[in-house]
């Protein structure tokens, strides 16, 4: 298990969007909501709170056992050569062995180091979630304003149809069929309006305010004309992963202290007697107190539970290993299928592109067939079903690039 000398006080990385090219006329920037998502978060203020109790447990480790006070009272006093014996007080203080108080201050940091890696995963997970709700937010959006402008062609489609039915070109089964297919569109519409408020819904709350608040999304959305270049794989300084380095650590300091314990208790006290004076009676002592100092020393002879914790930590430690590179086989594979999908988004929206532009030269084909009389209103439908459907994809595409893109800056930041 690597060692990892990250300081406490190490900031959280947070992601790069320097590929994201918004035009942010009509939209506040991801990176504006990011950070008052971290800020307001009640989950970062959980996972804060969680870290500053163990780190206040620093404080608690640095104590020494109750000192013990005792006091009797003597019923029947005994008789010694001084006097007879009225009371007694006791007062004892245990003391670990050297460096156990050390030993358990440095095993509650290592513990509180442990915490503050769940503060940095939390952040990075809320990133995770803000800029997908942001982009769901985007492609609701999207396809609104591409539902609205295909009802509108089909409007205009409408008007032409209503005159070739005037001169005969065209029948009024072709005008409800256009008729219908905006019905159709519209309720489209006003679905993905719906589960626009919806999402809004679970953005303001990922930000911790009011669920009615207006957010300000981009209008528009490119990819890069760039391929995204993966310079470095190297999950060594992932968080999750120095969380299991962390842990080992912890079950280290665990163990030193556990040697620590094992060791004596050393004990120092003083006992105090009083006595009373023996009658008609006249020599040095007569009378007089003791005071008897006290060492003591426990020893754990007949203790198991000290070797049974050595051994529990070596098998914990061995889980911790197997843990991380369970975790670290998950991550890889992730970033894998991310890079993977990310490529086919690209795929995907240059295709799209492709289409939606033959879509339009059909289109404009079908505009020249009008003026000749000709236009054949079935086709009309057809070009714009295909055209909506390329949109459509076109926006999923964008969508589906810039999530596999945060993903991958999950995972490699």
């Amino acid at each position: 298990m690597k060692n990892n000398n990250h300081n406490i006080t190490r900031k959280v990385i947070f992601f790069s969007f320097s590929l994201l090219t918004f035009h942010l006329s009509n939209g506040q920037k991801l990176e504006t909501y990011i950070n008052e998502a971290l800020e307001n978060s009640p989950e970062i203020q959980k996972y804060k709170l969680r870290y500053g109790i163990a780190s206040e447990k620093v404080n608690e480790s640095n104590t020494l056992p109750n000192t013990d006070f005792s006091a009797g009272y003597f019923v029947s006093e005994p008789e010694t050569r001084t006097g007879p014996q009225r009371f007694k007080l006791s007062a004892k203080q245990m003391l670990p062995w050297f460096g156990t108080i050390t030993a358990r201050e440095n095993y509650a940091t290592s513990l509180a180091n442990t915490t503050f890696e769940d503060v940095v995963i939390a952040k990075r997970k809320l990133v995770v979630s803000v800029t997908q709700s942001y982009y769901n937010l985007y492609t609701l959006k999207a396809k609104q304003a591409v539902l609205k402008e295909n009802f509108e062609l089909l409007k205009t489609y409408e008007t032409l149809a209503l005159s070739s039915v005037e001169t005969g070109a065209a029948s009024a089964v072709d005008v409800l069929r256009l008729q219908m297919r905006q019905n159709e569109i519209e309720q489209l519409r006003q679905v993905l309006e719906q589960q626009y408020v919806g999402e809004q819904t679970v953005f303001n709350k990922l930000l911790n305010r009011d669920k009615k608040e207006v957010v300000n999304v981009v209008e528009t959305l490119l990819l890069p004309t760039n391929d995204m270049q993966i310079v470095d794989e190297n999950f060594t300084l992932h968080p999750e992963l120095i969380k299991y380095d962390k842990l080992y650590q912890s079950i280290e300091k665990s163990e030193l202290l556990n040697q620590k314990e094992r060791k004596p208790l050393i004990g120092f006290g003083v006992d105090y007697i009083a006595v009373t004076e023996l009658p008609n009676q006249n020599f040095t002592d007569n009378g007089k107190d003791v005071l008897m100092p006290m060492v003591a020393l426990s020893i754990p002879i007949f203790n198991k539970s000290y070797k049974s914790k050595t051994k529990q930590n070596q098998l914990l430690q061995q889980e911790i290993v197997q843990q991380k590179q369970e975790r670290l086989n998950v991550l890889e594979t992730q970033l894998s299928k991310a890079i993977t999908n990310l490529n086919a988004a690209k795929i995907n929206y240059n295709t799209q592109l492709k289409n939606i532009q033959q879509a339009k030269d059909a289109e404009e084909i079908l505009i020249k067939s009008y003026e000749t009389g000709t236009i054949d209103f079935n086709d009309v439908l057809d070009v714009q079903e295909l055209q909506l459907k390329f949109q459509m994809s076109k926006i999923d595409a964008v969508y589906n690039y810039y999530l596999q893109f945060t993903i991958i800056n999950y995972l490699t930041q």
